[in-house]
């Protein structure tokens, strides 16, 4: 069985975040750049599958050349190899274009389960995997806390506001991890050795195919910044605060 994560490289979330007034894209430059948690766990979840049933762990990423450090971290844990999409013409990518490009590159490496977490510390937009699904016509089960895999099926519990839910999709089929899925193992001295030698595949949008017009999709039409916060008003209760505070939310629209 082959196994294909999807994980992604994002800024420490103890780093300052700013948009370029530019590009409207995040500012990268600012501070560190982590392999993000969640897909650690959902690596952990490709692990415990290859070690249960065999097969193969293709790492797969979409991003700058640096993101290369968070595919070989992933191969330091266990990884059997890695593949990096890079291509300027990906830079900014909102969720309908990354599910475009991943679609394609899944679509070349082949694979029986896709395993991505349920949403990235970045974006948090947790729609990438159910694209993916679309664009390819696989089945796809989403925010689970639990995967298994037998019978040609992959199944899992999806924990909701009214309960647990027990569902399954047949194979080839993608899925999405949340917290509880796994806990991630950490590289050991053997593993962060091996990974300098494990293979890493580059696909650009000319491999996979796909239009490398960077404007392609959806794209901002206008940036600016926040304003500045200033100071609110001050109420003192000088006996007309009442007064003062309906004056103020009538003013502001909020009565």
């Amino acid at each position: 069985m082959r196994s294909v994560v999807l994980i992604k490289q994002v800024p420490d979330t103890y780093s300052p975040v700013r948009l370029d007034a530019t590009t409207g894209c995040l500012d990268r430059g600012l501070g560190e750049q982590v392999f993000d948690e969640i897909s650690e766990r959902a690596l952990e979840v490709a692990l415990q599958q290859r070690e249960a049933h065999g097969g193969e762990v293709v790492v797969l990423t979409m991003g700058p050349g640096q993101a290369e450090d968070a595919i070989r971290k992933a191969l330091a844990m266990g990884a059997d190899r890695g593949v990096h999409v890079v291509d300027d013409a990906f830079s900014g990518a909102d969720a309908l274009r990354t599910s475009e490009v991943l679609s394609a590159a899944l679509r070349r490496i082949g694979f029986d389960l896709a395993v991505a977490g349920d949403r990235t510390s970045d974006g948090r937009g947790g729609v990438v995997p159910a694209m993916i699904a679309e664009r390819l016509g696989i089945g796809q089960a989403t925010y689970l806390s639990a995967v298994d895999v037998a019978d040609g099926a992959v199944t899992g519990q999806r924990v909701t506001e009214s309960g647990t839910e027990s569902v399954r999709a047949h194979l080839p089929a993608i899925v999405s991890v949340t917290e509880k899925a796994a806990e991630p193992r950490y590289p050991n001295f053997r593993g962060i050795m091996k990974a300098k030698k494990k293979p890493v595949d580059i696909l650009t949008a000319a491999d996979l195919g796909v239009d490398a017009d960077p404007h392609a999709g959806v794209r901002a039409t206008d940036i600016s910044e926040r304003p500045a916060r200033t100071a609110g008003i001050r109420i003192v209760d000088d006996g007309t605060a009442g007064r003062q505070l309906a004056q103020y939310l009538s003013a502001s629209g909020l009565l």
